[in-house]
C-alpha cells in the first residue's frame, strides 16, 4: 500500500515536468501526489477513445465528468481487490483469476462470482476472464431463474397458470427487460396491475349496487347510449325548429328545407348524396309537432332512428311511434346516471380483460404467489451485484492505467506511435494526414477558447458513410502550407475504428503553421494584393468598355438620312494636351530610371562577396518580421485551450513545438524506391530561344561587370 517516503520520477515533456507512472508503487501512492502536478484535473465521459462503460463506472456521481477524487477512488478500489499493483501496468485483454486477492472477504466473493460467470458461459475450466465475458449479461443470467435484478419472468415459475397471469400483466401494464434479456415485471408493475384490477372491480360493483338507475336499458344500455349520443343533437334541432314554427308560422317553409337546396341534388344519384341529405331536418317541421320515430324520417337518419325506437323508445315508452318534447327530455334524464358512472371509470388499463377475468384474477392467489417469487428474486440481489462487480474489476484492470496515462500525465500523446484518448482519428486533406483530431460538441464555446491555442485549426462537419451519423471535429494542422485550404473544401476522416466519414471544412482558425510558410507570407500577400488590384482594374475597364459600346449602339440612327444629318465633325487634335502628357510620362520614367540606376550603382560598387549578403539582407528585411513572429508563436502552441473547450480541465501546458508538431501532420511522400517518369505530356513545351536570350543577357551582364571593375566603363551618378 501507500508509503509516505515514496520517490517519484519526473520527465520534462512538452516543456513541463510530468510524473512518470512506471510501477504499481506509483499507483499505490498516487493519492500523495500533489494535484498541482497532474496534467488534467477533469475530463468528460463522452467522446473519448476509451470504453465509455468504464468511464461511467469511474464517474461515481454520474455528472458526466471524471475528476481527481473519482480517479483516486477507482485506483484504491482496484488495488484493494488484486494482489499485485504491477499487474495494472502490464494489463491486457485477459484478467487472470490468480490476480484476485482472495485473502480479503471482498476478494473471495469476487473470485467466486467470477467462477459463476465462467460456469454460466460454459467456461468452467478457464483461468482467465475478459470484459467480453463479464459484459454479456444476457448469457450470464440466461440459465438462472433468479438474478437479483428485481424482475420476474416466465423462467421464474413452472406454473403454467401463473405464467398466463404474468403474460396478462405484461400485456395490460407493461414490461421491463431483465439482466438475462427476457421480458418480465418488477414490483412497481405488479403493484400497479393489481391496484388497477381492484379499482376496476369496485367500479363495476358500484353499477351493480344501483343497476336499475345506472342501466335504464339493462345490459343494452351502453349500445343505446352510443345511439343516443349520435342522434341527440339532431333531435334537439328538430324540436327547436318546431318551436320556431309555432312562434312564427311564416317561417315553417324555410325551417323545413328550401326548394333550391333540393334542386341542386335532384339531377344526381341520391344514393350518393346521403351526406348532403343528412343536413336536412330530421322530419317535417310544423308548429308543436311530435317527433315521429317510425315514418316520415329523413332517409339519411332512418337506420339510427330505427335503433333508437327499438332500444330506447321501446324500453322506456313501449308502443310509441312518436315522442313529445317532454318525453324526449325524460329520455335524456334517464341516461344521466349512466353518463356519471362512465365518467368515474377506474382501472381502464385492465378493462380489455373484462370484469369476469379481472374478478377471477382477484379471487385467485396469484398476487401472493408473484410477491413470493419477487422475494426470492431479491434474495439473490447481493450475489448478482457481486457478479456485476466482477465486470467493474475486469474493466478497471484493462482500462484504468490507460486513463491514468492520459489524465495524470499525457504520456500517450507525447509518445511516438501512440495516440491519446482524445484523438478521434485521422483527417486526410490537401496531400497530408492530420493525427490531432478532436471531437467538438459546442462550436461556439470551442471557437472562443481554442483561439488562444496559437494553432492552425480546421473545423469539419463529418458524416459517416455507413450509418449517416454526424459529428464535428477540429483538426490541428502543424506541418506544410495552407494555400489551398478554404471553407467548403471536402476531405476524408477515418475514426479510430477505421470507419470513414465524409468531411467538409466549415471554419478555419488561422495561425502560423511553419517558418517556411512565414518566409513566403509577405510575397504571397503582395502577390495576392497585385492580383486583386489587376483583377479590379480589368473588371472596371471591361465594364467601362461594355457601357461605352452600349451607349454607342443606342446612339446609332435608324435611317441613313438621320445618320448623315447627325454626323458630328471629328474632334480636333489638341497638341498642347498631348505634349503635357508626354512630358509627364518622361518625367516619371526619368525618376524611376534614376532610382534604379542609384540602386544598381550602389550594388555594383560592392565587393563580389558582399553582393549575396546584400540580397540575403534584403530578403530578411522583408520576411524577417513574419518569420520571427511565426517562430515565437510556434514555440508556444498549446493544446490546453482546445481540450478545455471540450470539457477538460487542463492543469498544465500541453505544448506542441515545431519538432513535435511535424510528427502530428504527415505530408505526402513517394514510396521508397519509387520510379518517377518526369516526362509530363501536359507540361509547357520548352523554348530554346528564350533560354538562349537569357544566357546572352547573363553573359552581357558578366562582361559589363568585369569591364566596370577593370575601369574600362565609368558610371556617373
Amino acid at each position: 500500500m501507500a508509503t509516505t517516503n515514496h520517490i517519484w520520477n519526473f520527465s520534462t515533456v512538452g516543456g513541463v515536468k510530468r510524473v512518470n507512472l512506471e510501477s504499481g508503487s506509483d499507483l499505490a501512492n498516487l493519492a500523495d501526489l500533489d494535484p498541482k502536478l497532474w496534467t488534467a484535473l477533469s475530463c468528460p465521459v463522452n467522446d473519448l477513445e476509451i470504453d465509455k462503460k468504464t468511464l461511467e463506472l469511474i464517474d461515481s456521481d454520474k455528472d458526466g465528468q471524471i475528476r481527481v477524487p473519482d480517479i483516486l477512488a477507482a485506483v484504491n478500489w482496484i488495488l484493494s481487490v488484486i494482489k499485485n499493483p504491477d499487474d495494472l501496468i502490464h494489463a491486457g485483454g485477459q484478467f487472470k483469476l490468480s490476480f484476485i486477492n482472495d485473502q480479503t472477504e471482498e476478494g473471495k466473493t469476487l473470485l467466486d462470482s467470477a467462477k459463476i460467470i465462467l460456469k454460466n458461459l460454459g467456461k468452467e475450466a478457464a483461468d482467465t476472464i475478459s470484459v467480453e465475458d463479464t459484459s454479456d449479461t444476457e448469457k450470464i443470467f440466461a440459465g438462472t431463474r433468479f438474478n437479483g435484478d428485481g424482475i420476474i419472468t416466465e423462467d421464474s415459475t413452472a406454473d403454467a397458470e401463473l405464467t398466463g397471469v404474468l403474460n396478462e400483466i405484461m400485456l395490460y401494464s407493461g414490461s421491463v427487460v431483465d439482466r438475462g434479456g427476457k421480458k418480465g415485471v418488477n414490483a412497481e408493475i405488479l403493484k400497479s396491475f393489481f391496484e388497477q384490477c381492484v379499482n376496476f372491480a369496485a367500479w363495476h360493483d358500484k353499477k351493480e349496487a344501483d343497476k336499475d338507475t345506472i342501466l335504464p336499458i339493462d345490459e343494452q344500455t351502453d349500445t343505446a347510449y352510443q345511439n343516443f349520443c349520435k342522434i341527440r343533437s339532431k333531435i334537439d334541432d328538430y324540436f327547436i325548429r318546431c318551436r320556431l314554427a309555432a312562434f312564427d308560422p311564416l317561417t315553417t317553409g324555410i325551417l323545413n328545407l328550401q326548394i333550391t337546396r333540393v334542386e341542386t341534388i335532384t339531377a344526381k344519384d341520391l344514393s350518393k348524396c346521403l351526406n348532403e341529405i343528412a343536413d336536412y331536418p330530421l322530419a317535417e317541421v310544423s308548429a308543436n309537432k311530435l317527433l315521429p320515430v317510425s315514418d316520415g324520417i329523413n332517409p339519411a337518419w332512418e337506420t339510427d332512428m330505427a335503433i333508437f325506437k327499438e332500444l330506447t323508445v321501446g324500453r322506456l315508452f313501449p308502443g310509441h311511434d312518436s315522442l313529445t318534447e317532454a318525453e324526449w327530455h325524460s329520455i335524456q334524464q334517464a341516461f344521466i346516471p349512466y353518463i356519471k358512472w362512465i365518467s368515474e371509470m377506474d382501472g381502464a388499463s385492465v378493462a380489455p380483460a373484462g370484469i369476469v377475468r379481472v374478478r377471477e384474477i382477484l379471487l385467485g392467489n396469484y398476487r401472493a404467489q408473484m410477491e413470493s417469487l419477487m422475494v426470492r428474486e431479491m434474495a439473490v440481489e447481493k450475489e448478482s451485484g457481486n457478479i456485476i462487480m466482477v465486470d467493474k474489476m475486469v474493466r478497471y484492470h484493462r482500462d484504468l492505467y490507460t486513463l491514468l496515462k492520459n489524465f495524470v500525465t499525457f504520456y500517450d500523446f507525447y509518445t511516438r506511435g501512440a495516440k491519446a484518448i482524445f484523438q478521434a482519428g485521422t483527417l486526410y486533406i490537401d496531400q497530408r494526414s492530420c493525427d490531432l483530431c478532436i471531437r467538438v460538441r459546442d462550436m461556439a464555446k470551442h471557437g472562443n477558447l481554442a483561439s488562444f491555442s496559437g494553432m492552425y485549426l480546421v473545423y469539419c462537419d463529418c458524416v459517416s458513410r455507413s450509418s449517416n451519423e454526424k459529428m464535428i471535429i477540429v483538426a490541428a494542422l502543424t506541418h506544410g502550407d495552407v494555400d489551398n485550404l478554404i471553407v467548403g473544401r471536402n476531405a476524408l476522416f477515418y475514426d479510430r475504428k477505421g470507419t470513414d466519414w465524409d468531411a467538409t471544412i466549415i471554419k478555419i482558425m488561422e495561425n502560423p503553421i511553419s517558418i517556411r510558410q512565414a518566409f513566403f507570407s509577405p510575397y504571397r500577400k503582395v502577390s495576392r494584393f497585385i492580383e486583386t488590384r489587376i483583377h479590379k482594374m480589368a473588371s472596371s475597364h471591361d465594364e467601362k468598355v461594355t457601357a461605352d459600346m452600349q451607349k454607342s449602339i443606342e446612339k446609332v440612327p435608324l435611317k441613313e438620312e438621320d445618320a448623315k444629318a447627325k454626323k458630328e465633325s471629328p474632334t480636333p487634335f489638341d497638341i498642347g494636351k498631348f505634349v503635357g502628357i508626354f512630358a509627364a510620362i518622361s518625367l516619371a520614367l526619368g525618376a524611376i530610371g534614376t532610382v534604379i540606376a542609384s540602386v544598381v550603382g550602389g550594388f555594383m560598387k560592392l565587393e563580389w562577396w558582399k553582393m549575396p549578403v546584400a540580397v540575403a539582407g534584403l530578403l530578411l528585411m522583408i520576411s524577417g518580421p513574419s518569420m520571427i513572429i511565426a517562430y515565437l508563436k510556434l514555440r508556444k502552441r498549446n493544446l490546453a485551450p482546445v481540450l478545455d473547450a471540450n470539457g477538460w480541465a487542463i492543469n498544465a501546458r500541453v505544448i506542441i513545438n515545431i519538432r513535435f508538431g511535424n510528427t502530428l501532420t504527415h505530408l505526402a511522400e513517394l514510396p521508397k524506391g519509387a520510379k518517377v517518369n518526369i516526362n509530363d505530356p501536359f507540361t509547357k513545351k520548352k523554348r530554346p530561344l528564350l533560354l538562349v536570350v537569357i544566357l546572352i543577357v547573363l553573359l552581357a551582364a558578366g562582361m559589363f561587370y568585369l569591364l566596370w571593375r577593370k575601369g574600362f566603363i565609368h558610371i556617373h551618378i
